[in-house]
């Protein structure tokens, strides 16, 4: 399927919302007794990643494993569809005026986020995005695994998911939106891009 010509792709930590939504996505699901309780048996991690000395895709898949690992497909779901009107409390305004403006012109629009993707999909199908490139978790037999099933769409690897996603073959001009460092590349690879706008 050819693609329309014009792409507009947003970040979503920060960019559309006002902020990170992997720690709101946890308290929404486990409250936040438990949360912080959970991020304080896991702050050796969270230290070693603030110095550096792991990847942040490592320590995203550690917290991530605590956290979910053997919890329940559909439950997981049920908190991912719920989790919307959460973040309806945490929207940039001026970010839904830029997504408002890309559709009335008729652009494809695309979220890129190393956020996972399950609790990103229910509000932009919501609000009409056209695709969703994000992290991809593991299920086996109906519970999750703890694991993610894709490279963490951070950096480097969101321009090489929006590279795969429109390789129609026609020429597209593209606009990026991000906030971040994890944003570069793919603020890099658009033809306009807007850098904390917000």
């Amino acid at each position: 399927m050819e693609l329309p010509n014009t792409i507009a792709l947003f970040d979503f930590d920060g960019t559309i919302t006002k902020k990170d939504t992997y720690i709101a996505f946890i308290k929404h699901c486990f409250g936040a007794t438990t949360t912080y309780l959970g991020f304080l048996l896991l702050s050796p991690v969270l230290i070693l990643y603030k110095l550096k000395l792991i990847r942040n895709d490592l320590a995203k898949q550690i917290t991530f494993s605590y956290f979910f690992k053997n919890m329940s497909k559909d439950d997981y779901l049920y908190k991912c569809n719920s989790f919307k009107e959460v973040i309806n409390k945490i929207l940039r305004l001026e970010a839904m005026h830029k997504i408002a403006y890309h559709k009335s012109k008729g652009h494809y629009l695309i979220i890129v986020s190393a956020s996972i993707e399950d609790w990103i999909l229910p509000w932009a199908n919501e609000n009409h995005f056209n695709a969703i490139l994000s992290t991809k978790i593991e299920v086996k037999d109906g519970r999750l695994t703890g694991k993610f099933a894709s490279e963490n769409c951070y950096g480097e690897q969101k321009v090489v998911r929006v590279k795969q996603h429109i390789s129609d073959g026609s020429k597209k001009y593209i606009y990026a939106y991000g906030d971040s460092n994890g944003d570069k590349q793919l603020l890099e690879f658009a033809d306009e891009a807007f850098y904390r706008v917000f």
